[in-house]
């Protein structure tokens, strides 16, 4: 697919691509790009395929700039990235995608963008942008869920766990790593040194790495956050523990001279008076309550109970 880079995106013909001089955007199939990549005079032979694909990145070439986009799966972080690769010089930017996702970023681009100064730098600002336009919409849910674990943890509610927490934390890392290799990116089309860029153009990109920057602070925040929230799980655990520790030394403590006095008058010792003594039970009954009662109190008293 052809499009050139008007008030919005327009598409049209390969035979009216090359009666044109407006900038223009491709997206071509791998083979589309073999096949046709030297019709778009950009001196460069890379392999495109996304099994050659692991990051997001640029790499300067003499008279082109290329690279890849690697780009997690907001839905679930655990399904594979979307891979595609692209090529741009100063004439307009070619994506070689066999997913289909490129299109139907451009798709969301004609439908939400018409711009009044129309460039290669606002098109590919406004790319860049809606690979993390619902970002902050992910952290903001991402911190209100570790908002209601913190609540469960504090209220010591049963069913916490720490699995969702941990969840929570590796998709944080996938995407602080993918703001980082963003902001690569971002930097090698900022430094423009094959002079692609109008000068002028150039705070497109510089905006980007700003709200690059703020969401890959945002994302450290959080994973942060969910650091704390281990600890103070573990805390909690250890303050649970300390309390079934502290009831059982109280119950030991108390029945330690009961024990003591059922052992002492077990001995039935034939010259033991209290044996033959008319109050001798109902005595050692009213001392051991008095034992238990005393310890309570004294418990009570120290706040260990």
């Amino acid at each position: 697919m052809i499009y050139l880079i008007e008030e919005t995106l327009k598409e049209v013909s390969r035979k009216e691509l090359k009666n044109t001089d407006k900038q223009y955007v491709v997206v071509l199939s791998t083979e589309e790009w073999m096949e046709h990549k030297d019709s778009f005079e950009m001196g460069i032979d890379f392999d495109p395929g996304t099994a050659e694909i692991f990051t997001t990145k640029a790499e300067v070439n003499y008279d082109s700039l290329t690279g890849s986009f690697s780009i997690p799966d907001r839905t679930d972080f655990n399904n594979d990235d979307c891979k595609f690769a692209f090529a741009l010089d100063e004439k307009g930017i070619v994506f070689i995608d066999d997913t289909g996702r490129v299109v139907e970023m451009l798709n969301a681009i004609i439908k939400t963008k018409k711009w009044n100064l129309p460039s290669l730098e606002r098109f590919i600002y406004d790319f860049l942008d809606q690979i993390t336009k619902d970002d902050l919409r992910i952290m903001e849910k991402y911190e209100c869920e570790l908002d209601d674990i913190e609540t469960k943890i504090l209220n010591e509610e049963d069913g916490v766990s720490l699995g969702r927490v941990n969840d929570i934390r590796s998709d944080i890392r996938y995407l602080r790593i993918h703001y980082e290799q963003l902001m690569d990116l971002g930097q090698e089309l900022e430094e423009n040194e094959n002079n692609f860029f109008k000068q002028e153009n150039l705070r497109y990109y510089r905006l980007f790495l700003d709200r690059m920057a703020r969401l890959h602070d945002t994302s450290t925040s959080l994973r942060d956050y969910t650091m704390q929230l281990r600890d103070l799980y573990k805390a909690h655990l250890d303050i649970k523990q300390n309390r079934i520790m502290t009831v059982l030394t109280v119950v030991t403590t108390i029945f330690l001279p009961l024990t003591l006095i059922a052992g002492w008058y077990g001995m039935n010792f034939r010259y033991m008076p209290e044996l033959e003594w008319k109050w001798g039970y109902p005595v050692v009954i009213a001392v051991c309550v008095a034992i238990v009662g005393l310890s309570l109190l004294f418990f009570k008293k120290k706040k260990w109970l």
